[in-house]
């Protein structure tokens, strides 16, 4: 990791969704200003990053290396996806996608409610791989998960993707939408990969 003159590592992240990077910026403790870490926003001269790998730890892996050698700095990223037990695990590594393409939030969200409508079993994960690539062609990968269920309707106007139909078991029954920053960080998948990454990068 690259140091700045007061020490602290710099990161570069490689996620172009502005939720993802307050989310992990929160978790790693950047956005604070006192932390061991700088993260940096993507670059805007970076192109779009496709993401075709068949696993999260694939993409989240194309999307570092791909960060790490455009800026010569090292990166992280990181890749989520909600496995729903119902739907075989899906939508999985397509969960950005499941909707199609060019699906949004609440179009994913719809496709999801309605292919488990009358579903007995709503249970579900949230996991997310998190990658630091380094220019010397090194890396961490880090994981985190959450197990949850999927509740009949959308609650909460906070969060995004999946949030407000997601009630994580260490709750209280509410969905993440429905949560502070903060408690969703506590408990989420995407806080618990980073500070796994943290941990293993000694920060």
């Amino acid at each position: 990791m690259s140091k700045t003159e007061g020490g602290r590592c710099t990161l570069v992240a490689a996620t172009a969704n502005p939720h993802k990077l307050a989310e992990i910026a929160a978790v790693l403790g950047s956005d604070s200003g006192t932390a061991d870490v700088e993260l940096l926003p993507r670059p805007e001269d970076l192109g779009e990053i496709v993401e075709d790998g068949d696993t999260l730890e694939a993409n989240a892996r194309l999307k570092a290396t791909a960060v790490c050698r455009h800026t010569g700095a090292a990166a992280v990223s990181d890749d989520t996806g909600l496995e729903v037990a119902a739907l075989g695990g899906a939508p999985g590594v397509r969960s950005a996608r499941f909707a199609g393409d060019r699906a949004d939030d609440a179009d994913n969200r719809r496709r999801l409610l309605a292919d488990l409508q009358g579903a007995a079993d709503r249970s579900a994960c949230f996991r997310t791989v998190a990658v630091a690539a380094f220019p010397d062609g090194a890396e961490v990968v880090a994981e985190g998960m959450t197990a949850g269920f999927i509740s009949e309707a959308p609650r909460g106007d906070r969060g995004f993707g999946y949030d407000s139909v997601f009630v994580p078991d260490e709750g209280d029954g509410r969905t993440f939408a429905e949560m502070t920053a903060d408690e969703k960080n506590g408990i989420s998948h995407r806080g618990r990969a980073f500070r796994a990454l943290a941990a293993e990068l000694g920060l």
